[in-house]
């Protein structure tokens, strides 16, 4: 492909070195990027070879997580470090300790171990807050103890999304789609309230953290600007209002799910998967509070949200 007309050489000497480059916002962040003629350099396992790309500034570099030798040369040279990779499915601890706490201590150690100490962004999760709740979201506590532990004199900073959506998005898209078909199906009594962002908002973040974050070393928690999230009935309202017809809400006994969950257990044992719905998943999904707070960051970093959820929804489905 061809160079765009008027288009600004590479930066010269920015590279950012990236985990979870073919997932659902690694993908999104390594694309946002290249935009702005930053080079990329992603990690990519064997098994998600299929996933990879080709773009102009862009380099995979075969590895794991495990492997020093493919994380020494994941970051040489790398001007920052982005940690997108994560384990979101699983029944027992074991199943996300390798990506979401190990696998930090390992990207800050090969930090660490590069001449030029590079900067360094670790995607958390909201449920990080609340590390009582699940595995999943205990895991995600202690990879943020240990960067903060490990990266001490080094430039850090830590993202705690809420749930991310947009196009490509595998996770939320089902209840999405059957949101624009009538039916919103909430979990448990829908009493709490939520913060959302979409895909491509959370990747410019990112690049506004590149380019004027440095410093921070704070944990942060960026959302699509609205003020104290979503009840359930606002996000009703606001499928009714952009599909033309009434939605009926369904609200799922938390009973049910955790029957659910408790049968997927050992039915993924049997089947050999990971799980998604887990008993830790249902009370992460039935807990009242995930609204975010990012003005620090917005102000920090000279960010600001652009699609809310009405436009989000339009550019997802349709």
């Amino acid at each position: 492909m061809g160079e765009p007309e008027g288009a600004v050489p590479l930066s010269p000497g920015l590279t950012v070195a990236l985990t979870g480059g073919t997932g659902f916002v690694g993908g999104a962040i390594i694309r946002r990027l290249l935009e702005d003629r930053v080079r990329v350099r992603a990690l990519v396992r064997p098994a998600s070879l299929a996933s990879c790309f080709e773009a102009k500034g862009l380099t995979w570099i075969h590895g794991e997580l495990g492997d020093r030798e493919s994380l020494r040369r994941l970051v040489e040279g790398a001007s920052a470090v982005i940690h997108c990779a994560g384990s979101v499915r699983g029944a027992c601890p074991a199943d996300f300790e390798p990506a979401n706490v190990s696998g930090v201590e390992r990207i800050v150690a090969a930090a660490r171990e590069s001449a030029g100490h590079p900067r360094l962004l670790l995607f958390s999760s909201l449920a990080a807050r609340s590390p009582e709740l699940s595995d999943y979201a205990a895991s995600k506590r202690r990879g943020e103890d240990a960067l903060r532990s490990a990266a001490q004199g080094l430039d850090w900073t830590i993202l705690r999304p809420p749930a991310v959506y947009g196009p490509g998005d595998r996770e939320m898209l089902p209840l999405l789609q059957w949101m624009r078909r009538g039916i919103l199906f909430v979990p448990g009594s829908g009493a709490g309230r939520l913060s959302l962002i979409y895909v491509s908002d959370l990747a410019e973040a990112v690049l506004c953290w590149l380019m004027n974050g440095s410093g921070l070393n704070g944990c942060f928690e960026p959302h699509d600007g609205k003020a104290g999230g979503y009840s359930w009935e606002e996000i009703r309202g606001v499928a009714r209002e952009l599909y033309r017809r009434s939605v009926l809400r369904v609200d799922i006994p938390r009973p049910l799910l955790e029957l659910a969950a408790r049968l997927n257990i050992p039915a993924s044992r049997f089947f050999g998967y990971r799980p998604m719905l887990t008993p830790g998943k249902v009370r992460e999904l039935c807990h009242q509070d995930w609204v975010c707070h990012d003005e620090d960051f917005r102000r920090a970093v000279n960010w600001s949200p652009r699609v809310g959820l009405a436009e989000g929804l339009r550019r997802t489905l349709g």
